[in-house]
């Protein structure tokens, strides 16, 4: 397997690397945020499945039967493929702006976080903005979930009128569901009254 064969596939955190003799290799890096994560290897009619980081699944070429499943070591697999490391995009940064209750106005040092994630976003080549709106419990569920869409999309509307592609963000709304703070319903919480904003 030739250098320009090999690929990085960082959102299934997976890695195909070289081998010195014909064979594919496929290896589970651990997730950015540390979840667990898994992928199966078919080849030739079996398949093994990796569920550790730097699990290692080598299938020759030629060869029947499942891969066989080894580990990688970290530091080694690394250093033999530094140009494939490098490609790794730099880990999301997350933001939280806050809302006056029952609207879309930003509340308190909310405009600087916003700015502060503009310039996360701008200092990214072809960074992305995911913009998710959330509400308090005061109000239906239905209301909540119009709210927290308007507050999402008048979020995305301000990056945007900063400069940046409208293309490259998404917004969805919560609503009352994901709470930062569990509370009864019916309940002001101007900690719940957020979007979060994730630059990738």
């Amino acid at each position: 397997m030739t250098l320009r064969r090999l690929l990085a596939v960082v959102s299934a955190s997976v890695l195909l690397v070289a081998c010195s003799t014909p064979a594919t290799r496929v290896v589970l890096l651990p997730q950015a945020d540390g979840r667990p994560s898994a992928v199966v290897v078919s080849a030739n009619g079996g398949q093994e499945t990796l569920a550790r980081p730097y699990q290692r699944a080598t299938a020759a070429r030629g060869a029947t039967g499942a891969p066989v499943v080894d580990e990688a070591d970290p530091a080694r697999l690394q250093a033999e493929n530094r140009s494939l490391f490098d490609l790794v995009p730099p880990k999301p940064q997350r933001y939280t702006v806050y809302f006056d209750t029952g609207g879309t106005a930003l509340a308190g040092e909310s405009q600087t976080t916003l700015t502060e994630a503009l310039a996360a976003a701008t200092a990214r080549s072809g960074g992305e903005i995911f913009v998710t709106g959330h509400t308090d419990t005061i109000g239906s569920a239905e209301q909540n979930d119009e709210l927290s869409r308007r507050r999402a999309q008048q979020v995305s509307q301000m990056f945007a009128d900063r400069g940046f592609p409208p293309s490259r963000i998404q917004a969805i709304g919560r609503g009352e569901r994901d709470l930062a703070v569990s509370t009864p319903n019916e309940t002001l919480e101007s900690r719940n009254r957020r979007v979060t904003i994730e630059v990738r």
